[in-house]
């Protein structure tokens, strides 16, 4: 029996996997809880395996299920991308765009540069700053999209594209002791929030040794052996490694990426935004 795949299992699929549920997926995908389920029937019954464990009230990926998950997010993506060039080939326009600048060293550059080679008449201008900086020359009208890292139960609002663990980390061979000598970005960083929140609430001493607006400047001073600093757990350069338990440093708390789009955007704009949505969730899958 020949074996067919459409969007919408695919999307029923990676809903489900991303937050464990059957009801939050139907909400996601627009569909009834019924109907998510018949999709995902229907899509193990053609791959002849079961893509979850059932046991619980939230399901989880089994191993067949983790390994189809990489490529239904593929999937999708490539969808997309073939939609846009095809439909969307000589759409014209400007777009300002800010970011992160860590984020954007280490995930956008390939994402950006496919977007450029698609769509050559879109004039596409990026700025790397604070997140507080950014939503603030948002609302000044500076940038038609960004992307912001928030506490998700603080800022609400945007799109979430990226889910991203933190932790404390130091250099190879530094061993922090107390008070805590901390290398930091300087305010309004959410990793600095984040971190000060966190050592006050478990009364912690500290002090900061050292701040630096930039990725670069932080790992620097880390790797000096100025002080210990917080770091996105899939952002570790050679040379630091996280701090385990011998400190008893306090648990951080996930942080999020959103995009946020402008009210009036235009056309290349809008293209633009839900191709970097849809690039980000493939590389978080």
């Amino acid at each position: 029996m020949p074996f067919h795949l459409d969007t919408v299992q695919l999307k029923s699929f990676i809903a489900i996997a991303e937050t464990g549920t059957f009801s939050q997926a139907s909400e996601i995908i627009g569909r009834t809880q019924s109907a998510v389920s018949l999709q995902i029937k229907k899509l193990e019954e053609g791959l002849g395996c079961e893509l979850f464990n059932r046991t619980h009230r939230r399901v989880s990926l089994t191993e067949q299920g983790e390994l189809f998950l990489s490529y239904a997010k593929r999937m999708v993506a490539l969808q997309w991308e073939v939609f846009s060039r095809i439909r969307e080939p000589d759409i014209q326009g400007e777009i300002s765009f800010g970011t992160p600048e860590d984020f954007a060293t280490h995930y956008l550059p390939s994402v950006l540069a496919r977007f450029r080679e698609h769509h050559p008449s879109i004039q596409l201008n990026v700025g790397c700053d604070l997140t507080l900086n950014l939503i603030d020359g948002f609302n000044q009208g500076k940038y038609d999209v960004i992307l912001v890292k928030r506490d998700p139960q603080s800022l609400k609002g945007g799109t979430k594209v990226w889910r991203e663990p933190l932790v404390w980390v130091a250099a190879d061979h530094y061993t922090p002791q107390e008070p805590l000598s901390l290398v930091l970005s300087p305010y309004p960083c959410i990793y600095r929030a984040r971190a000060l929140a966190a050592l006050d609430r478990a009364k912690k001493s500290w002090h900061i040794s050292y701040t630096s607006p930039s990725l670069a400047g932080t790992v620097a001073a880390v790797k000096a052996g100025l002080g210990i600093s917080v770091l996105p757990a899939n952002m570790l350069p050679s040379g630091v490694h996280p701090i385990r338990n011998q400190m008893k440093l306090p648990d951080l708390a996930d942080a999020e990426l959103a995009l946020i789009r402008c009210d009036q955007l235009s056309q290349a704009g809008e293209m633009f935004a839900e191709y970097i949505v849809h690039s980000l969730e493939h590389i978080n899958g």
